[in-house]
């Protein structure tokens, strides 16, 4: 797989100008790197001014759920008294994401910086980046990091020789998917089994260890230096209202050059398509998932009619989540792709709700009877069932994350479910 940062026409903030070998310090101070920190501690801009440059750059978490980012800092507690904490979530394991991993093995720098700055807005002095268990050399190369910039002053006691102090850690996960969830990421990271929590209270006000915590995607801090050095409204005009920026989006499945793409928000899917290098073998775009295999998906004309942002995916029928997007041709089965994802959530599902310990082990097992010849006119209208009593009666989103595929597969694609069922075999005889 290829990793492609940036194509024609488009102006990077995240991944400009990387390559394999210039991650170091001196290369990101090259690219104008931690200028923005010393922006907001020279005394140009106080706590409240970052945040309302975050605010007005219409920056919405890159890790899924989109959730204005200058909002999410405002609700932190600037005036508690006690410990307060900044977690990164780089636990990236949504199948078909690959884009965290490749901000910090090629630009850790721009996380730190990132992550400083949000401490110094929401006076916190503490951070954690979890990363996800199974990329250990991106553990690694942070961790070189975090180390450059504690030497060079840009992390620890007095930064910049200034009042703020802050201290920044990594902590290498355990590669469970469920620990992407925010509230099981903090269980892990207290030493406890990652399980999701009961929400309220949400973790600005009692977090990791029980104090306030404000938790985003490792994309999400990266876009932070580009916003303080050029302003809220510069990084708005990148993208569209409401969509503020670029996002980097890890395409993969059959295009031609899979790999991650950084383009402003509201770019058509047809130019990101173009950038891939187009339907691999010039097959035709039959389905695409836009945002993670949790997202629902989209028939492939739909797609190529739809612009890469937030509001228009949601108006197509899906979501942008992580920004996975994942393509598939005419000749892939709808039923064999449904079941490996329903095998997935499957297997992932921490068992705490039973909703979902047991409904993803009914979707998997009844997809599996469909796909191997013995399903039964009933199972397509019982999928359904089972999806809508899984959807929104969990205590975390991974139920929903496996019963809306399940849903989506079944509204577009209903015909393939209904010849798996009637011939006991698939309708796309190339399938491979």
């Amino acid at each position: 797989m290829s990793t492609c940062f940036h194509g024609r026409h488009i102006s990077p903030q995240i991944l400009d100008g990387l390559n394999g070998d210039n991650w170091h310090l001196q290369d990101y101070v090259k690219r104008g790197g931690y200028e923005a920190l010393k922006k907001v501690l020279s005394g140009e801009m106080q706590p409240a001014d970052v945040v309302n440059e975050l605010k007005k750059s219409a920056l919405r978490g890159r890790g899924g759920a989109g959730f204005p980012t200058g909002l999410k800092w405002s609700f932190m507690p600037r005036a508690y008294p006690g410990q307060k904490y900044l977690v990164c979530n780089s636990d990236e394991g949504e199948p078909g994401t690959f884009k965290d991993r490749d901000i910090l093995r090629y630009n850790p720098h721009i996380v730190i910086e990132g992550m400083a700055i949000a401490a110094y807005a929401m006076g916190i002095s503490v951070g954690y980046n979890y990363i996800h268990g199974e990329i250990w050399d991106t553990y690694l190369r942070f961790e070189e990091a975090l180390e450059e910039a504690r030497a060079a002053g840009m992390l620890g006691d007095k930064i910049f020789g200034s009042d703020f102090s802050f201290q920044l850690h990594a902590h290498h996960g355990y590669g469970a998917y469920i620990c992407g969830e925010e509230t099981a990421l903090l269980e892990s990271l207290e030493g406890k089994k990652g399980q999701p929590r009961f929400k309220p209270p949400f973790p600005a006000s009692y977090g990791l260890y029980g104090k306030p915590t404000t938790i985003n995607n490792t994309e999400t801090f990266a876009a932070v230096p580009w916003i303080i050095r050029n302003g809220g409204d510069a990084y708005l005009a990148v993208g569209k209202p409401n969509n503020g920026g670029t996002k980097v989006f890890s395409i993969s499945g059959d295009v031609e050059k899979p790999g991650n793409y950084e383009i402003p928000l509201g770019t058509p899917f047809s130019k990101l398509l173009e950038l891939a290098g187009g339907m691999r073998g010039g097959k035709k775009c039959k389905a695409v998932i836009p945002g993670g295999s949790s997202m629902p998906v989209l028939p492939g004309d739909l797609m190529l009619a739809t612009d890469m942002d937030y509001d228009s995916i949601a108006k197509a029928g899906s979501m942008l989540g992580s920004g996975a997007v994942i393509v598939m041709d005419e000749t892939r089965c709808m039923v064999k792709s449904l079941l490996r994802l329903s095998y997935f959530y499957y297997e992932e599902s921490c068992g705490q709700c039973t909703p979902c310990r047991e409904g993803t082990g009914w979707l998997y097992r009844m997809v599996h009877r469909i796909e191997h010849g013995q399903g039964r006119p009933e199972d397509i209208d019982m999928l359904n069932s089972i999806a809508d009593n899984i959807q929104g009666r969990t205590i975390c989103a991974l139920g929903d994350a496996a019963a809306m595929p399940v849903r989506a597969m079944i509204k577009h694609f209903r015909s393939e479910f209904e010849y798996h069922i009637e011939n006991k075999r698939c309708l796309v005889p190339a399938y491979v």
